[in-house]
């Protein structure tokens, strides 16, 4: 019964509207995508006398390294479609990286306790970094859920302690010597189809499950949704959960892939994997968002951090044209919601 009334809490399009999502509204978001590759390729051509686009080395580092804000941006995607926000997903990186590679390290500390016992298997550290990125959503979700915190406030408060953990948990010093097996999740092409999996899981999710009923249904009108029979606050703490479970697995694929971990990783992770979302169609008003359009934003992301290393634009260049990048986004969004009122 709340299935089908939470259907009806989304706002009802319009025929001109109902003729517009004839075509995915990812399609504009690729085309994006495409015309900042080829901007990037002629500027190439001018400037460096090189292609941008036909360096298979270059485009392999560079999905490597979205392939974590990517793993992010997808709990962070259904954090915003819910209307909420999640400023700790870096922090907990950098925590849940710290905490896994502990348990990874090829090193003393369990023969010292068990002189026999030889070094964990991959899948302890792994799960111990899951479940701490698990248990700091929970925590966000029933700050939010039972008490009625600003998600900005709750999740603020968590992007400092989780910091405060990683860098407590080994006085600030590095955590190396990790083993082969939990390193491997992190060489080659892994970290891309970990990436890859997580976004087409939560795709379905999204839309075919009563979960992604509920969720856009409390992003489009959550006093609607509550009275449809959807338990927000069990909800809300099961989105913002799965926001803590992805960023724990961040940081377990951030620690093998670099085969260390410091209490660093993860600085600003949070706003490239918004930047990310934004660009890529959610609306940060809630009920409006898809997957499919989070990962073209992703890509949209490592393209243009690419392309500005290519043209060897300075790093501080790069983050003002991010800043403004988000708000052009914001801006659009705004205007699209300002049309879909009207209409």
């Amino acid at each position: 019964m709340a299935t089908k009334i939470a259907e009806a809490a989304a706002p009802v399009a319009s025929p001109m509207q109902r003729r517009r999502r004839r075509i995915p509204p990812e399609i504009s978001i690729l085309m994006v995508l495409v015309g900042i590759a080829l901007i990037f390729e002629i500027l190439g051509w001018i400037f460096i006398g090189q292609s941008f686009l036909f360096n298979s080395q270059r485009l392999t580092i560079m999905v490597l390294q979205v392939a974590v804000i990517g793993i992010i941006a997808v709990g962070v995607t259904q954090v915003i479609i819910t209307g909420g926000i999640d400023l700790s997903s870096g922090s907990v990186v950098g925590m849940t990286a710290m905490i896994a590679a502990s348990f990874a390290q090829a090193s003393t500390w369990p023969r010292a306790l068990y002189p026999g016992l030889t070094d964990l298997p991959f899948f302890i550290p792994i799960g111990v970094g899951l479940l701490i990125g698990l248990a700091a959503g929970i925590v966000n979700g029933q700050l939010i859920a039972r008490t009625g915190i600003p998600p900005f406030i709750a999740t603020l408060g968590m992007m400092v302690s989780a910091r405060g953990v990683a860098k407590w948990y080994t006085k600030g010093q590095p955590v190396s010597g990790l083993t082969d097996q939990f390193n491997f999740i992190g060489t080659g092409i892994w970290p891309v189809i970990v990436f890859l999996v997580v976004a087409l899981i939560f795709h379905i999710a999204l839309r075919y499950t009563r979960y992604g009923k509920f969720t856009y249904a409390i992003g489009a009108n959550v006093q609607a949704a509550r009275v449809s029979g959807i338990n927000i606050e069990s909800h809300l703490v099961k989105v913002y959960a799965i926001a803590g479970l992805l960023a724990g697995l961040a940081g377990v694929v951030t620690a093998a892939r670099a085969q260390t971990a410091q209490a660093g990783m993860g600085v600003m992770y949070e706003l490239d994997a918004i930047a990310a979302t934004v660009i890529g169609g959610t609306s940060l008003t809630g009920g409006v968002g898809r997957i499919t359009g989070t990962v073209i934003g992703t890509v949209i992301l490592g393209v243009m951090t690419s392309g500005f290393t290519f043209l060897r634009v300075d790093a501080y260049y790069q983050e003002i044209v991010k800043g403004l990048i988000i708000v052009a986004a914001v801006v659009v969004d705004v205007y699209r919601q300002k049309k879909r009122v009207k209409h």
